[in-house]
């Protein structure tokens, strides 16, 4: 069975994620003990007593869901599980992060400050209440950025998420978003509605948080990893330490492919198993809508560390 382990972007993120692990593993606690000494504060406070609405901002919620991700993985190693048990890896948006961090590219320090910076660039890149994102549901990806360049009229209006066969995420200038809705039903979605969101992620509007990330991943050593990542805005593997570094600072404005990743991890590198590390499971249910030939495992709890050592097992 050929196996990848994939990882969480934004929006998975919950008070309290990891901590069972933390309680549970002392090797996962370390992570959660090298992410506060990273960043010179005490995010495991917010992360498992903190308030929704603070662990919910960019700035904190990107490191926050990369050491409970790496926590989970550290939980896996410490049952004799590492990351050379899967074949491949990748992530969603910022869970490119968390993925390389645990094939040993950047160290969990170095990954925890990239991704409060970048939380920070890309909440600053866009003024709040200037952008937006919405999710349009029952178009496939050509209808939605027909739909997204239909809505521009001279704004920014991109296809930002490629997700699943149901659901594009589109992002640009607020107004054009609010357009695309409107034309999303009218050329049939099921639904189309704003997100939550606090800036309009993987568009042109994002451009100067590229810049702070082109310069920010410059003063950090990346290694090639022990497995290939399936990258973002390729949709196709790579372990190149420099076109990983040229690549994460493409992700900022590109989109997130993740659907074609899904389908080249099947097609082309026979991926039978696909394991979620780290908190919820929107990816799992993702990659069942591209491909429900490949099984979904999620590990984000201690007996999740236990099932899935069973499994390997039996």
């Amino acid at each position: 069975m050929s196996r990848a382990f994939v990882f969480p972007g934004q929006g998975a993120q919950a008070v309290g994620m990891g901590k069972a692990l933390a309680e549970a593993y002392p090797e996962a606690k370390a992570v959660f003990d090298e992410v506060d000494e990273a960043l010179g504060e005490n995010l495991s406070a917010l992360i498992w007593e903190g308030d929704i609405a603070d662990l919910t901002l960019t700035q904190n919620a990107q490191p926050a869901l990369m050491a409970t991700s790496l926590a989970a993985m550290r939980a896996l190693a410490a049952e004799g599980i590492d990351v050379s048990a899967a074949s491949l890896v990748a992530g969603h948006s910022l869970g490119e992060y968390s993925a390389l961090a645990a094939a040993g590219a950047i160290s969990v320090a170095d990954t925890a400050r990239l991704l409060r910076t970048r939380g920070k660039a890309m909440q600053d890149a866009v003024p709040v209440g200037v952008g937006a994102m919405a999710a349009l549901l029952g178009l496939d990806f050509q209808t939605a950025k027909d739909v997204a360049a239909a809505a521009a009229e001279g704004d920014v209006c991109q296809a930002a998420n490629d997700n699943d066969p149901s659901q594009v995420v589109v992002s640009g200038h607020k107004a054009a978003v609010e357009r695309a809705v409107v034309l999303a039903k009218e050329a049939g979605a099921k639904r189309a509605m704003l997100l939550p969101v606090s800036a309009p992620f993987h568009c042109e509007l994002m451009a100067p948080a590229a810049e702070v990330m082109a310069a920010a991943l410059g003063q950090v050593e990346i290694n090639k990893p022990a497995v290939p990542l399936v990258a973002n805005v390729l949709a196709e593997a790579v372990n190149d330490p420099t076109t990983i570094r040229s690549l994460l600072v493409d992700q900022i404005t590109g989109s997130v492919r993740w659907r074609e990743s899904v389908l080249y991890m099947g097609a082309e590198r026979g991926i039978t198993e696909i394991w979620e590390i780290g908190a919820g499971k929107a990816l799992s249910g993702m990659v069942r809508r591209i491909n429900k030939e490949i099984s979904c495992r999620n590990l984000g709890t201690p007996d999740d560390i236990t099932a899935a050592v069973e499994a390997l097992n039996e």
